[in-house]
């Protein structure tokens, strides 16, 4: 029987004079750590609520909009990923949550990836979807459009551009709920706000100025990294590029979905990070291709058979 759930905390924080807030999810009967959600550039604390009836039951949840993203205040571009993190540290520090399973899910991932480098004390497993070592050459080549049609105030365009970026081509592969979630990140960003639209150009900025990746160790802890099949954003090869920079992660892509799998199949990728953080088996699942441990390198046979080298 699973656990009744507590009522959501919400918490207003202030990190050097920035504030943001964060979205507590309760478990008090965990089977595993509090679990860190960490969504992309344009989702908020609640872009995850339906995520809720599978993870909530399994530990307690907790979603944050971050300075400079969702309701938290303005963050110029000068702070970079580096400040993210250490906003993340902050945050946990104030709900005296020590120790916590990491998911980040696109820029998310950026952030998480940097957090688990600089404070990796307080990771005990590691879950990234989306990933990529640097900035895809799609995202490079649509931001100065993206950007030029916002500063016109020609919203009908961008989110055009941005439905394209993010989505796979229709002629990719089957992709669950393909036209649907299309239609949804279409509207959500025509309903944006001076403000979150404000906000939107500065990350454009940040992300470009600053880069995603840095060269540092990251934790030797259990680490998994996945996207959709057919993801053409953040694509299987960058993901695993990620997972094989991370000393215990192994990769897997979810069928029939490209880079927002966890909206398209959003049962079955809850299903996989639950799964993961309270370590049950994820080889063989149905909605997975197979496990793979990118940095397992297959070694040369020799072209003799009688020991010489």
């Amino acid at each position: 029987m699973r656990t009744a759930v507590t009522t959501a905390e919400e918490r207003s924080l202030v990190f050097e004079g920035f504030a943001y807030q964060c979205r507590i999810v309760p478990q008090p009967a965990p089977q595993t750590a509090p679990l860190v959600l960490l969504g992309g550039s344009s989702q908020n604390r609640y872009s995850w609520l339906g995520h809720e009836k599978w993870l909530a039951p399994l530990c307690t949840l907790i979603t944050v909009d971050l300075p400079g993203y969702g309701s938290a205040d303005f963050l110029p571009a000068r702070h970079g990923i580096d400040f993210l993190a250490a906003a993340v540290r902050h945050m946990l520090v104030e709900l005296g949550m020590p120790r916590v399973n990491l998911f980040g899910g696109c820029f998310g991932e950026v952030v998480g990836l940097r957090f688990a480098q600089m404070y990796p004390e307080f990771v005990s497993r590691i879950v990234f979807c989306g990933a990529a070592k640097r900035l895809p050459e799609s995202y490079v080549d649509a931001v100065p459009r993206l950007s030029r049609a916002l500063e016109r105030g020609e919203i009908a365009q961008a989110a055009d551009g941005l439905v394209r970026m993010f989505m796979s081509n229709p002629g990719a592969g089957q992709v669950r709920k393909h036209a649907a979630v299309a239609r949804l990140l279409y509207r959500q960003f025509m309903s944006q706000t001076p403000d979150e639209l404000r906000k939107a150009l500065e990350h454009n900025t940040r992300l470009t100025t600053h880069g995603c990746y840095e060269p540092l160790p990251v934790p030797d802890v259990p680490s998994l990294v996945f996207t959709g099949e057919y993801d053409t954003l953040c694509t299987p090869q960058m993901g695993r590029e990620v997972a094989a920079a991370m000393p215990s992660a192994r990769f897997t892509t979810i069928k029939e979905a490209d880079h927002l799998a966890p909206v398209e199949r959003r049962q079955e990728v809850a299903d996989l990070i639950g799964r993961f953080c309270t370590d049950r088996p994820i080889d063989d699942l149905p909605y997975c291709t197979p496990v793979e441990d990118p940095r397992r390198v297959a070694v040369p046979r020799s072209r003799f058979h009688d020991g010489r080298p």
